[in-house]
């Protein structure tokens, strides 16, 4: 199916945003919720820090080349949990974690929460906590423009604000 849940997190663990694209009853989500919180927050830069580039794409380089890759290290964003994938990403004060399937391309993910964030910023200004707090119903309405049924169906920004901003011209 794609994206089984998004999660927005502070950097206390809190849940500012919970999206489902998939069934968990109450107790589940708050169980797979505080795991996945305590996997990612917890993370130190030591684990972050997955390989070098050099153990994934050194085929191919000039000797140059790998010993520049050798030195820079890569922060991994994901982390498997259960039967999921989770991709995350740090903002500011926030998390924005996603849940995928297995087979799903870590790096896509990436991009959609970097589309997410840009889109709150064009429309909140510097996104933060406060504003998904306050307007917690557009920061859903945001999500449900872009994703349908666990999918990416949008990806345009201007798209995904024209009916907030319509919502924002009629109140």
């Amino acid at each position: 199916m794609g994206i089984q849940f998004v999660l927005l997190v502070n950097k206390q663990g809190q849940t500012r945003l919970a999206q489902y694209y998939e069934y968990l009853t109450l107790e589940e989500r708050r169980a797979l919720e505080g795991e996945i919180v305590r996997k990612c927050l917890t993370r130190t830069d030591q684990q972050a820090r997955t390989c070098s580039l050099t153990l994934s794409l050194g085929i191919g380089f000039s000797s140059g080349t790998l010993l520049l890759l050798q030195s820079r290290k890569l922060f991994c964003s994901f982390v498997e949990h259960r039967n999921y994938k989770i991709v995350y990403k740090r903002y500011a004060s926030l998390f924005f974690m996603v849940g995928v399937d297995n087979d799903e391309n870590e790096l896509a993910i990436l991009e959609f929460i970097h589309l997410l964030v840009e889109t709150m910023d064009q429309h909140f200004g510097n996104v933060c906590e406060l504003d998904i707090m306050f307007h917690l119903e557009k920061a859903h309405f945001m999500l449900e423009e872009m994703v349908m049924n666990g999918c990416v169906v949008e990806t345009s920004k201007s798209n995904i604000l024209a009916p907030i901003q319509l919502m924002d011209k009629a109140s």
